[in-house]
């Protein structure tokens, strides 16, 4: 667990003296009520983002942000700081590519925003040897969220070398790598590369992740407007997830198979896919929600819906927290504004609404953005 100073307790203590439950400053302050409880008993350091927002809702001045600032500093074993110390498992990890050793990873990552489970990854990363796999990979999708694509490149090297050092997960980082690399603009017929290889992989060793390789493939393609093959890989698809009704997997599965209906221009498959989506997508997987209901503004537009698919996408990006704008919802957003015909009204909205949303965000995203 990760020690913290007196800022947890300290949390605790202004959140109770104003009779708020931990739900109901969760939902103040746009985090997850668990990952608050954690920081309250001292298993998440929390962040000074964090502590911020509590101090506006709190009505604490800025007691819990110098809280946060005083806290004791960390061995560079425990905590290293943020830049530094990814730096320096970067190059540790390089020293020791291949030695990975794939078992369960951490818990909830998706309520967590980018900004504070980057730190968070590069401190397992350093005492988690046998994960190393797992968690850059972690940290290269976490990395291309918040806009720093460069550096992304070099983990996800990283992650493929300790896959494929391990044996068992390389088809599932290479898939992964292709489906954010389509939020990143790189060039589709690199991405299909991936995305093949990852399939090959599967089928030379059939795993639980066997939908993200096809489903990675079903999105190039799609992004190709390669529509012979696209029907195909959708159809693979549909087939693999038949298997996978059970596995955390499934609201991802939907969501790329209501993507790809939406470049097909199937506009209602493609809601009704969503709409399963979002039942399996958890409440507190805010940045995922936001994303899933952006996709599903995308296929209500598609099927002739515009009004309401562009309502959708004004509130999904008016109500979601500063935290959780990055790259990967931006692109969901863009999508929407592809499809959208010229002069609509709500168009503008959205394009404007985009505009300062990533301004007001580029303090979190960083400057290696590329939202066009």
């Amino acid at each position: 667990m990760i020690e913290t100073a007196a800022f947890g307790p300290l949390l605790r203590q202004c959140r109770q003296a104003v009779g708020l439950s931990l739900r109901q400053l969760a939902a103040r302050v746009g985090y997850d009520y668990s990952y608050l409880s954690q920081v309250e008993r001292g298993q998440r350091p929390g962040s000074a983002d964090l502590a911020r927002l509590c101090d506006r809702e709190l009505g604490t001045g800025a007691q819990l942000t110098t809280s946060f600032e005083r806290r004791p500093a960390r061995t560079s074993q425990q905590q290293p700081e943020p830049a530094n110390g990814l730096e320096t498992a970067w190059r540790g990890l390089v020293a020791t590519a291949g030695e990975a050793d794939r078992r369960e990873l951490l818990g909830d990552v998706h309520a967590v925003p980018p900004t504070v489970l980057l730190p968070e990854l590069v401190s397992l990363l350093r005492a988690r040897s046998n994960q190393t796999a797992e968690l850059s990979m972690l940290i290269a999708e976490t990395l291309t969220r918040l806009g720093d694509t460069y550096t992304a490149r070099r983990w996800w090297w990283a992650a493929r070398a300790a896959a494929d050092g391990a044996g068992e997960t390389s088809a599932l980082v290479r898939a992964r790598e292709a489906i954010s690399g389509l939020a990143e603009r790189r060039p589709a017929e690199a991405l299909l590369q991936l995305a093949d290889d990852a399939v090959t992989l599967d089928r030379q060793r059939p795993g639980p992740a066997g939908c993200f390789p096809r489903a990675a493939r079903a999105l190039v393609l799609a992004e190709l407007g390669q529509t012979s093959e696209i029907h195909a890989a959708l159809q693979e698809l549909i087939g693999v997830g038949d298997e996978l009704l059970q596995t955390g997997a499934v609201y991802e599965l939907h969501w790329a198979e209501g993507r790809v209906c939406a470049q097909l221009g199937y506009g209602v498959a493609g809601c009704v896919l969503l709409e399963r989506a979002r039942e399996l997508c958890p409440d507190t997987w805010i940045g995922e929600r936001a994303r899933l209901d952006l996709t599903l503004s995308e296929c209500l537009v598609v099927a002739g819906e515009v009004a309401a698919g562009l309502a959708l996408a004004l509130r999904a990006l008016i109500e979601l927290p500063d935290e959780w704008h990055d790259l990967w919802v931006y692109d969901a957003a863009h999508r929407v504004l592809r499809v959208v015909p010229d002069g609509q009204l709500g168009g503008t909205e959205l394009r404007a609404l985009l505009a300062h949303s990533a301004y007001r965000s580029g303090r979190s995203v960083g400057g290696g953005s590329r939202w066009t």
